[in-house]
């Protein structure tokens, strides 16, 4: 399993203020955390005002380039400013783009920089109509995306298609079609990438860790690739751990085993 850290997120109201703020100190101490516990990318995702978006990327991004030698997954909806960023060699490695969609000309500015790099990039299935309900349209966009991306010469393996996971109390279906999504996307491009965030579909539900980590189990058994979340939650690692290992993705548990004495997963010995 993949991991992209989701704990430098300016959505985040500690990260927003630290941005404002200029709080290098927070930066650098949740990119750190982040990195020893086991994340493989970190989410760079200021989420603030367009005209101070730019500015804060740079910033945030030179301090977790001092701090860990993670790759970065620069985030916004603003594929003009992921363009400059990249343009501009502000990442001193390849990492992540997050994201592309079919809404626009997203596909078309971002895949021509990346093509034949080592880059990865996630895909959203939506487009001008926005999210669509029904797990098939989302299939027919994760396609569009697919074929665009190979036609423009990014490597399938460095593609990521996020489905979109919904809500499981405005969607009871919503675990149902996020299978249907990982196993249609894998039937259609084996060596494309799926990932998700994973706790949208526990908002408005109450305890809602018991329905993450379940939703992770149930996706991880479907052909989960990689995941947008926190690396701290033990809650979470742990159970990606025990669900490879019975999913035989970690055969013979070693993996788990190596976590369990390193204290990343139940009680340190």
């Amino acid at each position: 399993m993949i991991i992209i850290g989701e704990k430098l997120n300016g959505a985040i109201p500690l990260i927003k203020a630290a941005i404002a703020d200029r709080d290098e100190d927070l930066i650098r101490q949740r990119a750190a955390a982040q990195d020893q516990a086991g994340a493989h990318y970190l989410d760079c995702a200021p989420s603030t005002a367009t005209e101070l978006e730019y500015d804060a990327m740079v910033w945030m991004i030179r301090l977790i380039q001092e701090t860990t030698q993670k790759p970065i997954c620069i985030d916004s909806p603003n594929a003009r400013l992921l363009a400059r960023i990249l343009e501009e060699g502000h990442v001193t490695r390849p990492g992540m783009v997050n994201s592309v969609n079919e809404e626009g000309d997203k596909c078309e500015t971002i895949f021509p920089i990346i093509a034949g790099t080592d880059w990865n990039v996630v895909g959203l299935t939506c487009d001008k109509g926005g999210i669509p309900a029904d797990p098939e349209k989302k299939i027919d966009i994760a396609k569009r995306i697919i074929d665009k991306a190979d036609r423009y010469g990014v490597k399938l393996e460095n593609l990521h298609i996020d489905p979109c996971v919904m809500a499981l109390a405005t969607m009871p279906s919503a675990m149902e079609d996020f299978i249907r999504c990982i196993r249609g996307i894998h039937e259609y491009a084996p060596g494309v990438k799926v990932t998700g965030a994973i706790s949208n579909i526990s908002f408005e539900m109450p305890a809602r860790k018991y329905v993450n980590a379940n939703c992770m189990a149930y996706a991880i058994q479907a052909g989960l690739d990689s995941a947008i979340m926190d690396p701290c939650n033990v809650d979470m690692m742990s159970t990606i751990y025990a669900c490879e290992a019975l999913c035989m993705i970690d055969k013979g548990g070693r993996k788990y085993n190596r976590a369990y004495r390193a204290g990343k997963i139940g009680v340190k010995k």
